[in-house]
C-alpha cells in the first residue's frame, strides 16, 4: 500500500511532533548541562577529579579502526554466503520452474539461462554491482595498496556511498515472494482443476474434499524493502558528523614556518583561530593544491599553549601526496635555507586542518609509569608529550616515563635532539633525573656516526647500537615498578608492536601489569 503523506500527517503527525519536541528538549538540556559541567569554572575541580569517562572506556573507543576492519571483513564473509545462496536460487528458479504458480517464478520460462536472469532483473543487476563495489573496496583496503598508492584506497573506499544507494534499490525487484492470502488459499489445498487423488494417495470422502478446496488462487508479492530501516540511522549520523567536520575545517590555516630536517622530514608550524589540542592528538590535513578530496592524518608534535598559539607537525616524504605537498611548500629548486621567513608566506599553498582527534597516546599522562616506544617517524605522537613536560604542564598523574626510540640512521635523531636535550637539562636542574629514562637505538651499525656536538652529549651517552632486547627491558621495568600498572604506548613497525603486545600479555613475578596501546594510521 502506498502511504499518503497528507493522510499520514493528519493521523500520525501530531504525536510524532510532540515526541520530537520532547526528545529535542531533553537533548538540549543534556548538552547545556554537560557543557556547563565541563567548562564552568565552578565545576573545575570536580571535573578534574571525576573526568568524563574512564580510561578503559576511552581505550575501547581508540579501537574504532580495528572494529571498522572487523565489520568490513564480516560483511565480505557473509556477502560470499549470501551471493552463493542466491546463485543456487537462480539455478533452481530455472530448473524448478513452477507452472502452477507463475507469479512465484523469477525465471520467465523453464530452463532459462541463469546468467540471463541475473543480467535482466533488478536484484541480479544490483547484486552484481554490489559485489563489484565490495570487491574493489576490499582489495584496495589491503596494506600493500594503501602504502604504495593511497589515492586508490581513498577513492575506492568512498564508493560506499554508491554501495548504499544500490543497496536501497536491491530489494525493489522482489526476487523472493511470500503468499498473501493464506486463509483463502491454505498451503496444500485443492484447486479447482485438482482432485484429492492427485494431491495425495489416500482417498477422502466428499466432505473432507470440499473442506480442502481453495477459495481462490494463491497470490504472491515481494517483501517490502526494509534495508532503509537499518541504513538510514547510521547514514544520518555520518552525514551530521561530516557536516560538523566540514564547518570546523572550512577556514584555511596560516603556515608560519617550514623547517627542513634530515632524512626527508619537514616540520610545519601553523596557526589557526580557536584551535585547541592536547598532547597525543592528531589532525587531518587537506591541501587542495595536491588533492581536493584527500585528507591525511598527522600527529601533532607541538600543541598550542597559553604563551604560544602555534601548533606543528612533522611529516616524512614517503609517498606521492607528501612529495607533491612538500614541493608546494618549497617550490624553489634551491633549498639551502632551513627556515623560510614570514615574508614568503604568500607562496605557501592553501591548507585546511580538520581536528584535533583523540588517540591512545593521550593516556600517557594517565598512568603512574608509562613506556613509550617509537620506531623512526613514529616518534611524532610522543614528541608532543615531551613538549608538554618541557613546558611545565601540571595536573597529570605520570611519575616516571621510559622512552625508547629505534631508528635505522643516526641522522633521524636530529629531528628532536634539541627537545630531548632540553628536557634532560630541565629535569636535572629540578633534581629529578630518574623521571625520564631515555634509550636510543641505531639498528644499522654501518651508518653509525658519533653525535660530536657538545650540546648533544646527553644523547650520545644513551645511544646504543642494534635492536632493543625487549624482554630484558620489560623485566627491568617490572622489577623497578612492582605491583604497578604500566602503560605501554607503541608507534612503529608491526614487528615491534607484535613483540610488545605479546610481552604485555605475559605473566611476571613482579606483579606489574602492562597495558598495551598502539598508535597506527596505516
Amino acid at each position: 500500500m502506498v502511504v499518503s503523506l497528507r493522510s499520514w500527517v493528519a493521523n500520525e503527525g501530531g504525536k510524532h511532533l510532540v515526541l520530537m519536541l520532547w526528545l529535542g528538549a531533553n537533548t538540549w538540556l543534556f548538552l547545556k548541562t554537560f557543557l556547563l559541567y565541563s567548562n564552568g569554572q565552578q565545576y573545575h575541580y570536580l571535573y578534574k577529579m571525576l573526568g568524563v569517562s574512564s580510561r578503559k572506556t576511552r581505550r575501547l573507543l581508540d579501537k574504532s579502526k580495528t572494529f571498522h576492519v572487523a565489520c568490513g571483513v564480516t560483511i565480505c564473509i557473509f556477502s560470499v554466503v549470501h551471493v552463493s545462496a542466491h546463485l543456487v536460487n537462480v539455478v533452481n528458479f530455472s530448473v524448478s520452474y513452477s507452472d502452477d504458480f507463475p507469479a512465484l517464478n523469477l525465471a520467465r520460462y523453464r530452463g532459462e539461462d541463469p546468467k540471463l536472469i541475473i543480467l535482466t532483473t533488478i536484484p541480479g543487476v544490483t547484486g552484481a554491482l554490489l559485489v563489484l563495489i565490495l570487491f574493489l573496496m576490499f582489495m584496495s583496503s589491503s596494506y600493500c595498496v594503501r602504502v604504495s598508492n593511497y589515492e586508490i584506497f581513498w577513492y575506492t573506499h568512498n564508493l560506499f556511498i554508491v554501495f548504499y544507494i544500490i543497496l536501497m534499490v536491491h530489494m525493489v525487484g522482489g526476487a523472493l515472494k511470500y503468499q498473501t492470502n493464506i486463509e483463502a488459499h491454505p498451503p496444500g489445498c485443492l484447486r479447482a482443476n485438482q482432485s484429492s487423488t492427485e494431491s495425495q494417495d489416500k482417498e477422502l470422502d466428499q466432505g473432507e474434499d470440499e473442506e480442502r478446496r481453495c477459495i481462490e488462487e494463491a497470490h504472491f508479492q515481494p517483501h517490502y524493502p526494509q534495508t532503509w530501516l537499518w541504513v538510514t540511522g547510521p547514514l544520518c549520523l555520518y552525514c551530521a558528523e561530516r557536516f560538523y567536520r566540514y564547518m570546523r575545517s572550512s577556514d584555511p590555516i596560516t603556515i608560519v614556518t617550514v623547517i627542513r630536517h634530515p632524512c626527508d622530514v619537514f616540520e610545519l608550524r601553523m596557526l589557526k583561530k580557536n584551535f585547541r589540542a592536547r598532547p597525543g592528538q592528531y589532525i587531518l590535513l587537506n591541501c587542495p593544491g595536491v588533492s581536493s578530496f584527500e585528507n591525511h592524518p598527522f600527529t601533532l608534535t607541538t600543541c598550542p599553549t597559553e604563551n604560544k598559539e602555534t601548533f606543528g607537525i612533522h611529516l616524512r616524504v614517503v609517498g606521492d601526496w607528501t612529495e607533491r605537498f612538500t614541493q608546494l611548500l618549497l617550490p624553489q629548486p634551491r633549498i639551502d635555507l632551513e627556515i623560510l621567513p614570514m615574508v614568503q608566506q604568500r607562496r605557501y599553498p592553501k591548507l585546511y586542518v580538520d581536528g584535533p582527534f583523540g588517540s591512545p597516546s593521550e593516556d600517557v599522562f594517565n598512568y603512574d609509569v608509562s613506556l613509550c616506544v617509537a620506531g623512526g617517524i613514529g616518534v611524532t605522537p610522543f614528541a608532543c608529550v615531551l613538549h608538554a613536560l618541557l613546558d611545565g604542564w601540571t595536573g597529570f598523574r605520570l611519575q616516571r616515563l621510559y622512552f625508547v626510540w629505534v631508528c635505522r640512521e643516526l641522522q633521524s635523531f636530529y629531528w628532536f635532539a634539541e627537545l630531548l636535550c632540553a628536557l634532560h637539562h630541565k629535569l636535572w636542574q629540578e633534581n629529578r633525573p630518574d623521571y625520564f629514562n631515555l634509550k636510543l637505538y641505531v639498528s644499522r651499525a654501518d651508518s653509525l656516526q658519533s653525535m660530536s656536538e657538545e650540546k648533544y652529549r646527553p644523547l650520545t651517552s644513551r645511544l646504543l647500537v642494534g635492536r632493543p632486547r625487549w624482554k630484558l627491558l620489560f623485566d627491568e621495568i617490572g622489577k623497578t615498578n612492582k605491583d604497578k600498572r604500566v602503560g605501554v604506548f607503541c608507534c612503529g613497525p608491526k614487528g615491534i608492536s607484535r613483540t610488545l603486545h605479546k610481552l604485555c600479555n605475559s605473566a611476571r613475578s613482579s606483579g606489574t601489569t602492562f597495558e598495551f596501546n598502539k598508535e597506527s594510521f596505516s
